[in-house]
């Protein structure tokens, strides 16, 4: 036993060692040393990243409150344009200049008013302001106070109750005799819009507060937290408590979060306003993004060096193991009894090809003797439904046959005809000439039938013993008994004897029956009003044809006697 298991180490390693294991090998001296460098270089530029982020996001910064600041200001400037249209002439007058002069390319100014002294709005860019009354709004009082321009907190406004920012500017300041006020109602969302370059960057929150801390406006991808305090949002409470503690008008400052993580705040007063722009930098999460890089990196490594083992062993296997696995699934398929089993050449190397061709020759063979024996199988089916001794369809046949022509009359709405044909006393023919001379007989009239169904465009069945039936598509049921005739006198004339008959030949009764099929009606319907029909045509002496229905002369039992 132990030379055994030692030859079939052997035969391991030997394996193990083969072309397969050597071509792996050289894919990995070829790969691994230029993912190598790639993390190196990866590891230096890192330093050199983080510089050029923390640069490019204090400008963004800069930026983002400069605009802020350019905003403010042309609030402002237009507040003090419209207290100085309102301390130069009266009320009225100063409604309809105001009206025209305000301009159209401030779309963060919802509207401007001048407002009395006691808080109402006397005139407003929007006329369903007129009437309001401000003297609840700090910012109304706080301007009359301070004779300055004031910008407001987060609020919501009373006819609309949408969230905004007012700010206002007291006439008195340019002309002391007069009292009114004028205020204008900011639109916040533009100022979101302006901090759109600070959003969707990881670890970093970017957020302008009112002074009680209110979320003014955030990029997009923070606009949840717009009319939130900044003290209920998790992980921002130390962020607000020290953007809101110092009266600096910027300021950076770096503190450990609750959440352990290690934080750096700047921030930045709006000037003219009590609003802070405060940017949140979460360093851990900001330098993830590097380290990531560099792990991937690592990932990479790891995985070209799987990728490309694995890859020189499928490329052995795809030249030597799978095409042997697909010709040996081939040839079980076809021991299976699956025939049609093909080996996929143009799917196998160059030294397959002989044995392929060899493979798909001997299954095309047998193949082909399945399908000859399919064929005879086919000829039996039909040779089932065909009557040997008269040549006809047998009675399945038949019913197949009038099936079919039953569905393509009702579809198409045309009539269909039916004749049942019975040879008159042919158990007296039996007994008087023997069976051999009735079946001879039987094959005579089988022939005459089928010569008359293909004049007729008919179908003609054996449909049991010495009945016969003839299938008329498309045909009337004057039609039919014109056929009907034409079917007795033929086999009339054939003059076959018949000793025991009062007309000394073979003769047949016919009952012929037509309908209009319809979902109300069978197949069989139709054969039983034939059949009805040829009873009748026996009742009548026979060697006639009777049609069912009232049609024609009709006698007692509902039957129209033809020729």
């Amino acid at each position: 036993m132990s030379r055994v298991a030692l030859s079939r180490k052997r035969v391991k390693l030997r394996k193990f060692l083969g072309i397969r294991a050597r071509l792996a090998l050289l894919a990995l001296m070829l790969v691994a040393p230029l993912m190598v460098e790639r993390v190196r270089s990866l590891e230096n530029t890192r330093a050199k990243q983080m510089a050029a982020a923390s640069e490019e996001f204090a400008a963004l910064t800069r930026h983002s409150t400069n605009i802020q600041r350019e905003v403010i200001s042309s609030v402002e400037t237009m507040l003090k344009s419209a207290a100085y249209i309102r301390a130069s002439g009266g009320i009225a007058r100063s409604c309809e200049i105001l009206r025209a002069s305000v301009p159209t390319n401030l779309p963060w100014i919802r509207s401007i008013m001048f407002v009395s002294k006691d808080g109402l709005v006397q005139c407003s860019t929007l006329n369903f302001q007129v009437g309001l009354n401000l003297s609840d709004r700090e910012y109304f009082r706080k301007a009359q106070q301070t004779g300055d321009f004031v910008f407001s907190d987060y609020l919501f406004g009373k006819t609309n109750n949408r969230p905004m920012m007012m700010a206002a500017y007291p006439v008195a300041a340019i002309n002391a005799d007069q009292d009114a006020v004028v205020v204008a109602g900011m639109n916040i969302d533009w100022l979101s819009k302006i901090m759109t370059n600070l959003g969707d960057r990881a670890g970093i929150s970017a957020l302008l507060i009112d002074s009680t801390g209110v979320v003014i406006a955030a990029p997009a991808d923070q606009a949840s937290l717009i009319g939130r305090p900044l003290d209920t949002v998790p992980l921002m409470a130390a962020v607000a408590e020290t953007a809101l503690a110092t009266e600096a008008p910027s300021g950076s400052v770096s503190f450990t979060a609750a959440d352990g993580l290690k934080r750096e705040l700047n921030f930045a007063r709006i000037p003219g306003t009590q609003s802070r722009l405060v940017v949140s930098i979460d360093e851990g999460k900001v330098t993830a993004a590097i380290n990531r890089e560099i792990r991937t990196a690592y990932i990479q490594l790891a995985f070209v060096c799987l990728f490309v083992l694995l890859g020189a062993l499928v490329g052995a296997e795809k030249l030597i193991i799978e095409p042997i696995d697909t010709m040996t699934d081939m040839a079980k398929r076809f021991g299976e009894g699956d025939t049609s089993a093909r080996v996929a050449r143009h799917r196998l190397p160059s030294e397959f090809m002989p044995l392929a061709r060899a493979f798909n020759a001997m299954a095309a063979r047998l193949s082909q003797r399945e399908r000859e024996m399919l064929a005879n199988n086919d000829r039996l089916t039909v040779m089932a439904s065909i009557d040997m001794l008269s040549g006809l369809a047998n009675r399945r046949g038949f019913q197949s046959r009038l099936d079919f022509e039953w569905m393509k009359a009702q579809q198409y709405g045309s009539e269909l005809s039916l004749l049942m044909i019975d040879v008159d006393h042919f158990k007296l023919y039996n007994d008087t000439y023997g069976h051999p001379e009735g079946d001879a007989c039987l094959t005579r009239l089988g022939e005459t039938l089928a010569g008359i169904a293909a004049d007729t465009m008919g179908f003609a069945a054996r449909y049991g013993g010495e009945e016969f039936c003839l299938l008329l598509p498309n045909a009337s049921a004057l039609r039919a008994m014109e056929v009907g005739e034409t079917v007795r006198a033929t086999i009339q004339g054939l003059a076959l004897p018949h000793a025991t008959s009062s007309h000394k030949t073979v003769t047949v009764s016919i009952g012929v029956a037509c309908t209009l099929p319809s979902e109300s009606h069978r197949p069989g319907d139709l054969i039983e009003a034939a059949d009805a029909a040829l009873y009748a045509a026996k009742h009548r002496g026979r060697n006639t044809v009777v049609e069912h229905g009232f049609i024609r002369l009709v006698d007692e039992a509902g039957m129209a006697l033809a020729g």
